[in-house]
């Protein structure tokens, strides 16, 4: 079954942080970029090493109601 998020109550007992200190933690790499450079250095790894199979890639997205008047 997929849930939407990160269930941050649903971490195993073994983690060694509380997931109120998980979540805070998350949340201040975010905000600076840490977690989208990781991502990128992570792909960049993958890719050179040509162990992403792109056929079986997925798009996830959002939509957003248009402003009034936009372009």
């Amino acid at each position: 079954m997929l849930d939407s998020g990160c269930a941050w109550n649903e971490l195993p007992e073994s983690f060694p942080i509380s997931s109120a200190s998980t979540h805070r933690r998350f949340t201040e790499w975010v905000e600076p970029g840490v977690m989208e450079a990781l991502h990128r250095a992570t792909l960049d790894v993958l890719g050179a090493a040509e162990q992403i199979d792109w056929s079986r890639a997925s798009i996830d997205a959002m939509h957003m109601r248009a402003a009034k008047g936009g372009t």
